[in-house]
């Protein structure tokens, strides 16, 4: 069973209705889109340290840390209690972002790999979603495409146990005072320009450690 540790201390810080006719339908997104968007969401001249126009308590800000030996680069691991995400360096250190979980027994801590990811992702809620708030979740049956209003924000890593799909994400959120609480479906978030720093350090094939949200014990920092 999985359970959490202590695996990290702080040292400094860093830093709408479907078309019917798809002729008519507007081209997918592409990357000259993505990057205006890119821009749209993250706050001029920001530094990942300090650039806090959302309000969050600053231990929610991306810092360096130190990981204990043992743990592989490129692996994440989230903190649920503390609500923390750390991705680990190859020089013995890990970054650490402030995150939101899911609400009440939607969490699901586990093991996981990361088999894709993507950039301003379109999302579809899941039937189980649906069910449980159609007023909320039914006028999106069909999908939304991504942007900054999409709930799965900027970039999305898809979390799969074995070849299964398990509809698990670590997304952007459009919502980013959640940060720090428990909000979601069942996935983790990040703020966006967060998430958009960490993309490139993520390989698909990393695994990423989701750890309880109820044991008594926590991180040092």
């Amino acid at each position: 069973m999985l359970t959490r540790r202590h695996f990290v201390v702080t040292t400094a810080a860093l830093f709408s209705p479907a078309i019917s006719n798809p002729l008519l339908a507007d081209p997918a997104p592409g990357p000259d889109q993505w990057a205006a968007w890119d821009a749209q969401v993250t706050p001029p001249n920001f530094d990942p340290a300090t650039s806090n126009p959302w309000g969050l308590h600053p231990r929610f800000l991306p810092v360096r840390v130190e990981a204990n030996d043992g743990l592989r680069p490129g692996d994440i691991h989230v903190d649920a209690i503390a609500r923390y995400l750390y991705h680990i360096r190859s020089d013995g250190t890990a970054m650490r972002f402030g995150v939101a979980i899911a609400r009440g027994d939607l969490y699901e801590p586990g093991t996981y790999t990361i088999r894709r990811k993507a950039k301003w992702p379109r999302w579809t809620p899941t039937d189980d979603m649906i069910r449980r708030e159609p007023e909320v979740y039914a006028q999106y049956a069909d999908g939304q495409e991504g942007g900054p209003t999409n709930p799965l924000g900027a970039r999305a890593f898809y979390l799969f146990f074995g070849n299964r799909d398990t509809y698990l994400r670590i997304h952007g959120t459009p919502y980013p005072r959640s940060i720090g609480g428990r909000a979601s479906s069942g996935c983790v978030r990040m703020v966006m320009p967060h998430i958009i720093g960490l993309y490139d350090q993520v390989a698909p094939g990393s695994t990423a450690f989701l750890y309880p949200p109820e044991e008594s014990t926590t991180a040092q920092s």
